[in-house]
């Protein structure tokens, strides 16, 4: 990681965590009750709307940026961990990384979950097995281990 990306993660880090606090969105509030009491002070000019506006404005720019660094990190760390946990479980293997397809490849798959998800709903309303519902894959599956039988088989014929 180059100095500057570092120094970037740990800053943004930093700064979402203390901008989350309630007692700074506290002190925001106090901030513009504030603003709005010196309204008649300065006038209600417009430049004492320009500075509300202009502060707000950069400040939500900048923030923008921030906590997209964040949760992007946190998104990233999250996929890391369920890819990690769908490798070494009974999981299907094929959905490491689908966050990484297209649009029309991920509704595809979604669309296969919601199937599989009511057929579950409907078995275990019936007291069946969970083991009724296929997986998502299951035909590859079965096409893996039948073609995984019939090689021994091939070989055994060729020798």
């Amino acid at each position: 990681m180059s100095g500057f990306t570092a120094f970037f993660t740990k800053f943004s880090t930093a700064v979402s965590k203390w901008t989350g606090r309630p007692a700074v969105f506290a002190i925001c509030c106090g901030l513009v009750v504030l603003w709005g009491l010196s309204g008649p002070m300065f006038g209600f000019s417009d430049t004492w709307q320009l500075v509300i506006n202009t502060a707000t404005t950069i400040i939500t720019f900048l923030m923008v940026f921030l906590i997209q660094n964040t949760q992007n990190r946190d998104n990233n760390a999250l996929h890391a961990k369920l890819d990690e946990l769908i490798r070494v479980s009974e999981g299907e293997n094929g959905f490491i990384g689908i966050e990484n397809l297209t649009d029309k490849e991920l509704e595809a798959i979604l669309a296969e979950c919601d199937k599989n998800a009511t057929e579950l709903r409907l078995v275990t309303k019936k007291g069946g097995a969970r083991t009724d519902v296929p997986s998502l894959h299951a035909s590859k599956k079965k096409a893996a281990v039948t073609s995984a039988k019939k090689a021994p088989a091939a070989k055994n014929k060729a020798a």
